[in-house]
């Protein structure tokens, strides 16, 4: 037991070694900027000061975003999807394998959930013991279900789901204009370099270097945020790019596709002016998405979380009433962890 917790905890000592090594760069980078070309190299006062002002505004929406990002602690499914003292009560109590399965059906049909496992079984995580909300998966990093997972980022040292998606896409931008600028603004300092106009010192290495790593970076960076965008274009995860989510009526890779714009507000919020801020402004919490097949019906992602709310306190004053689809399984055996 304390062998396994020392190497948890070295782990988690570890995993910080990607966002420092960002940091390191990101730091290094702004040493090399603002001291070795734009005080030290530069004789031009007006052109000193906007280039400046100008990498400070990319310098700090870089970090704020970057910090989002890291420290925005990933959302785990609300009480309403985990097992109660008193379901937990029954469900053992209860010996019959099909009584069992009987009691998660009539919890499960209280909450609004639409996929299924590949088998066609509820999902349910035993590590958790929470059925999970649609599009949520199980970390095995971070030891927890994470609401709209998309994947586990080392650069970031964090799971990018629901409560942070926002604060990754900006980072990546503002990662990308950051770079831009830089390449910018250092490339006809770095020809004079180059070719001997300027004088060699200690400012030659930085701008050189601070021209290769900005372009290096930009060009990951280029597919990467494209990926992304395309994903929030079509409504999808990085998992559920790769693995498409299952509804009663099968796989569908296109099922929370709701249009280009809705797909957008979902992420961003309606209030186009916060966009591009890392203020938290995405629709709804996470627990419940509208269907591409129910987008005429379901106009408004609030509006069916009050649909899904008022339909719970009237499942509760009926308790377990009404008739469920036997054709609905539980899989206890089936867990999804994701990476």
């Amino acid at each position: 037991m304390a062998l396994s917790r020392g190497l948890r905890c070295c782990a988690r000592v570890f995993s910080w070694i990607p966002v420092l090594i960002i940091t390191s760069v990101v730091l290094w980078s702004y040493y090399a900027y603002v001291f070795e070309l734009c005080l030290f190299t530069i004789s031009n006062t007006l052109e000193k000061v906007a280039y400046l002002l100008v990498f400070h505004v990319c310098f700090v929406m870089f970090s704020w975003t970057y910090w989002k990002a890291i420290f925005t602690p990933p959302a785990s499914p609300c009480k309403k999807f985990h097992l109660s003292y008193s379901d937990k009560e029954r469900y053992e109590r209860e010996e019959r394998p099909d009584g069992q399965k009987q009691i998660l059906v009539d919890i499960a049909k209280r909450l609004p959930i639409f996929t299924r496992a590949t088998s066609g079984a509820i999902r349910f995580c035993d590590r958790c013991q929470v059925l999970k909300p649609d599009r949520s998966h199980h970390c095995s990093v971070c030891e927890t279900c994470v609401l709209k997972m998309d994947h586990h980022c080392p650069w970031v040292n964090n799971c990018v789901g629901f409560s942070n998606y926002k604060f990754f896409l900006l980072f990546l931008s503002y990662s990308m204009v950051y770079c831009v600028f830089i390449s910018a603004s250092v490339f006809r300092y770095f020809i004079n370099f180059w070719v001997g106009d300027l004088p060699n010192g200690p400012a030659k290495f930085h701008v050189l270097f601070l021209m290769f790593v900005a372009l290096m970076f930009l060009v990951s960076l280029m597919f990467l945020f494209g990926y992304h965008c395309w994903l929030v274009a079509k409504n999808r995860s990085t998992l559920e790019a790769f693995s498409a989510p299952v509804f009663p009526t099968g796989p569908d890779r296109n099922g929370f596709n709701v249009g280009i714009r809705r797909n957008l507000q979902q992420v961003f919020g309606d209030d186009k002016r916060l966009w591009f801020l890392p203020i938290c402004t995405s629709q709804g919490d996470g627990h419940y998405f509208p269907l591409k097949s129910l987008s005429e019906s379901s106009t408004s992602l609030l509006a069916n979380e009050e649909k899904w709310e008022e339909e719970e306190e009237e499942s509760e004053d009926d308790h377990m009433g009404g008739d469920r689809d036997p054709s609905v399984i539980i899989d206890m055996d089936e867990g999804e962890e994701e990476e």
